[in-house]
């Protein structure tokens, strides 16, 4: 099994492997390339992030800079709103749902290391997928963490970092992000 299929299950994987490494230098070409681009070349920016992500909604808007390791364990459901300056660590999936507003200075990070040291100076990682629902707002300066599943419609505050589950229709804050209140959606009744 190589490197790649053993990062995509989430089993221990070697990230420095000669396929992974050449799969995160094309990632960044590509993204140095949609980065460069002027704001009005919109069809020429939706043609680049259709082929570096694994699935793309119509009418995304990912504003630069944006960074990613692959690319391809990426999602998009539906249109998602990226603002500037966003991180998305995608050794593991990171799926987003339909009518998603993400702030600036976000990061997604989906690998994790040993916490023993000799295990961790190997170089071996695991990676966990995160899942953000349907009509999530995201602050800006939030972290996601490996494995965190946000539901649907839920609101995360600006600053935090989210380390567990997040429940649909709440509105979650701080580090680590903790629940503070119920939001009343007509959806969720």
């Amino acid at each position: 099994m190589s490197e790649r299929e053993k990062m995509i299950k989430g089993e221990e994987y070697f990230p420095q492997d000669f396929e992974l490494t050449q799969d995160r230098i094309k990632a960044k070409i590509i993204c140095t390339k949609y980065n460069s681009l002027s704001p009005e070349q919109k069809e020429e920016k939706y043609k680049i992030l259709k082929s570096l992500f694994g699935k793309i909604g119509d009418d995304c808007v990912v504003e630069p800079n944006f960074f990613c390791d692959y690319g391809y364990n990426i999602e998009f459901d539906g249109f998602v709103y990226i603002n500037h300056n966003s991180v998305f660590l995608d050794c593991a999936k990171i799926s987003i749902g339909h009518g998603t507003f993400i702030g600036p200075n976000c990061g997604f990070y989906t690998p994790t290391h040993p916490l023993e040291y000799e295990k961790r100076i190997t170089g071996v990682e695991i990676a966990k997928p995160i899942k953000i629902g349907q009509g999530v707002w995201i602050g800006g300066n939030v972290t996601i963490l490996a494995g965190v599943t946000i539901g649907d419609r839920a609101v995360i505050g600006a600053g935090s970092v989210v380390t567990k589950d997040i429940p649909n229709d709440v509105v979650a804050v701080g580090n680590p992000c903790k629940v503070i209140k119920k939001i009343a959606n007509s959806q969720s009744k």
